[in-house]
């Protein structure tokens, strides 16, 4: 049995591999989105990972469809409790922002797409500057009061604002995040190493990151003689360009041939053995992608091989 990882400062126990719940309603129907989250929790899995505006960006969508199949599957299945659930406010068409009465209504409509009576974890999507701290962390409380949320967490967020935040929650006594969700992987590095992640480590907060496998470069599905049909190629295959993405496909070629594994999985175990990082997040469109991503929670990498990994990808 896989051994769960404790959310930050939280009461919650994950699974080292975050499932992302991006494709659902999107890439992956019904059906097959039912298919990728059997296999998952069947693996052990618990960390299922949503916002409420997956996913309007496609056409005929309107935002929540995501949560929509999460929630029919919980019901179908009848597991609520056997997983921890994270959705995020700020992006949904009809709910945009981080004023406190968006992040109320926001709230009790992912409630209902998810049909159930609390979420895990909540975020903040993307921060929005023009709205103090005070009133975001003042409307996030009064869910965690309410029994409608259990953590809060952010995402996309500068150092600056993330530690105000937390010393406006310990100031006033309020519920305070728990997890910060940044965009961080081997090809890229330079958002969350530095100012954020000291911060994050300064009050006990873990990293949850997105991108894990940088739109799917760091499957190593993509390379000079290679075309991939997928939404996300263009945005994967640039990395093909430059030094960093080649000298990260070759440390990963080899650890993954060391082990036996795939190099999604040498990618996401790199990750997972950051400092701060509880569990990275990655999305599976069919049953058949899992395996790879779910080799993590097996896999560790010697001192080694991780230090030519972060040599690789400087």
């Amino acid at each position: 049995m896989t051994s769960l990882r404790k959310l930050g400062t939280s009461d919650l126990e994950v699974f080292p591999l975050s499932l992302g719940g991006n494709v659902f309603g999107w890439t992956a129907d019904e059906a097959q989105s039912f298919a990728v989250l059997d296999a998952y929790t069947a693996a052990g899995g618990n960390f299922v990972d949503t916002a409420d505006s997956y996913s309007a960006w496609v056409a005929g969508n309107s935002g929540g469809e995501s949560e929509t199949v999460i929630g029919k599957w919980l019901k179908a299945r009848g597991n609520r409790d056997d997983v921890v659930i994270a959705t995020k406010v700020s992006q949904h068409p009809r709910f945009q922002g981080l004023t406190a009465a968006n992040i109320k209504a926001a709230a009790d409509a992912s409630l209902a797409r998810l049909g159930v009576d609390h979420i895990d974890l909540y975020y903040t999507h993307f921060d929005k500057p023009e709205v103090p701290v005070e009133e975001i962390v003042g409307a996030l409380d009064e869910l965690v009061k309410a029994g409608k949320v259990r953590h809060i967490a952010a995402s996309n967020i500068s150092p600056e604002r993330l530690d105000a935040s937390l010393r406006f929650s310990e100031r006033e006594g309020l519920a305070r995040y728990v997890a910060l969700q940044p965009h961080y992987n081997l090809v890229s590095r330079d958002t969350y190493e530095g100012e954020l992640q000291d911060t994050a480590e300064r009050w006990g907060l873990a990293a949850v990151p997105y991108y894990a496998l940088a739109a799917g470069f760091l499957t190593g599905k993509y390379r000079p003689e290679a075309t991939v049909d997928s939404p996300r190629a263009a945005g994967a295959a640039k990395h093909l360009d430059t030094e960093r993405g080649r000298s990260v496909l070759a440390a990963l070629d080899d650890i993954a041939e060391a082990h036996l594994v795939p190099v999604a999985t040498v990618a996401l175990a790199w990750l997972a053995a950051r400092p701060t990082v509880a569990a990275p997040i990655a999305s599976a469109r069919t049953v058949d992608q899992l395996p790879a991503l779910l080799k993590l929670a097996d896999l560790t990498l010697t001192d080694a091989e991780l230090a030519r990994l972060t040599e690789a990808s400087a």
